[in-house]
């Protein structure tokens, strides 16, 4: 029985290494659930965030003007931008005319000192061509209106009234147009007359109407997220029918990061759950037969091969007429204990007398006209694990013995050419 015990110790010496790593990993998944718990918090404020940017956004861009608004607006900042690039060409523009002036005072002198004595073709030929650069007509861009109209397109001296045009016409229909109401879509319901408000905005300064636009954008926001009004199109065109926001791009990257953060939470929290559970499970005495779970052992009995699965399940395998049908015997349930009272066969394969330790597999196939299919696996010590017998002592009520050293030395487990008690290992 040396084998069988040392074999024993070296399954609870693994069993104990198996059942730190999962108290490990539990650890690392509590603390992962936890950033990961900040960061689906973090994304649902996005997500909240971006709605309702998104449901404001066609407010904002014609709230002041509608599309005239709108239009106004991109044409200022194109001519800002063109007028950058007239800032960069003026600035270029005076350089070259100081570079030039420059190499034409240089050849001027050249051309004063030089000795038309000294026999130098090269030198003879830079002075007659600075001659006759010189005799030709010179271009005066130096016209004083340009220059002032270059100055003033520079400086915004324009006499563009921008505000009046992002403004627009106070008659035009716009997103935040009074004509709309609150029972928009319910014809039963009285029309409500337009706010005077809004119209008489247009002849506010323009701050006060900003506030106002965006005191009104808020309110709707409001009643936008009450349900009491639908979610406005997204699109730059008032007229075009209402675009659910959930199909909005911004609203769609943000509602898939937070899903793709809540699934990875859930998946956190079911290996959680699962470790938890497993680490809690019975697997018997020191945890001996953590190390075995879901291995696998079988017997070849002639019409059948049956397969057990420690912690797992029991399968029967048929072979009749070269079929391979399988039949499910039952799944693992819990430990149990039965006495046996049984003569050890000759080659020390039994359970002899005594209590043993017992495995109840149950919930297998149902059997036609009869029970679901279960099985007893009643265990003993031995070197090795190895399936002895199977029986069907009912109608699809089976019992198995088979020999481990998982059982060896325990109170109950002992099989043959073991003494009966516990022996201290």
């Amino acid at each position: 029985m040396t084998g069988a015990l040392q074999k024993k110790k070296e399954l609870i010496a693994s069993a104990a290494r198996l059942r730190q790593e999962i108290s490990d990993q539990i650890v690392d998944l509590e603390t992962q659930i936890k950033a990961s718990e900040v960061k689906v918090s973090q994304l649902e404020e996005e997500k909240a965030e971006v709605e309702k940017r998104e449901s404001l956004k066609v407010t904002k861009k014609t709230g002041s003007g509608g599309k005239a608004g709108v239009l106004a607006g991109l044409a200022k900042e194109r001519i800002s931008e063109l007028r950058d690039a007239l800032t960069d060409v003026k600035e270029q523009r005076e350089s070259y005319k100081e570079r030039v002036a420059e190499l034409e005072t240089i050849l001027s002198t050249f051309k004063t000192e030089y000795n038309p004595n000294f026999n130098d073709e090269g030198v003879k030929r830079a002075v007659r061509s600075w001659e006759d650069y010189s005799a030709r007509d010179q271009t005066d861009y130096s016209d004083g209106e340009r220059e002032q109209g270059y100055d003033a397109l520079v400086n915004g001296e324009e006499t563009i009234d921008w505000e009046d045009f992002e403004r627009g016409d106070p008659t035009e229909e716009s997103d935040i147009d009074t004509r709309e109401h609150i029972y928009q879509g319910q014809p039963s319901l009285p029309t409500l007359t337009p706010c005077p408000v809004f119209s008489l905005s247009a002849y506010l300064p323009g701050n006060l109407q900003t506030w106002l636009s965006e005191q009104y954008a808020a309110f709707r926001a409001t009643l936008v997220a009450n349900g009491i009004l639908a979610h406005r199109s997204t699109s730059s065109d008032p007229s075009a029918p209402s675009t659910p926001l959930s199909d909005n791009k911004a609203v769609q990257e943000a509602s898939t990061r937070l899903t793709s953060a809540r699934n990875d939470l859930s998946a956190q929290e079911r290996s959680l759950s699962e470790k938890r559970d497993d680490l809690a499970k019975d697997y018997g005495h020191s945890d001996v037969f953590r190390p075995l779970k879901e291995t696998c052992i079988s017997l070849d009995a002639g019409e059948y091969t049956y397969e057990l699965c420690w912690m797992g399940r029991i399968t029967q395998k048929s072979k009749k007429n070269g079929a391979h049908s399988n039949n499910h015997m039952g799944s693992y349930v819990r430990f149990d204990t039965v006495t046996v009272d049984e003569e050890v066969r000759a080659d020390g394969k039994g359970l002899g007398r005594g209590e043993r330790t017992a495995l109840r597999y149950e919930n297998g196939a149902h059997c036609w006209n009869g029970p679901n299919r279960s099985v007893l696996v009643v265990l003993a010590c031995a070197e090795k694990e190895e399936v002895w017998k199977v029986t069907e002592e009912e109608k699809c009520v089976y019992r198995m013995e088979v020999g481990t050293p998982a059982v060896c030395g325990v109170e109950g487990g002992v099989g043959a050419g073991a003494p009966a008690g516990k022996e201290e290992l």
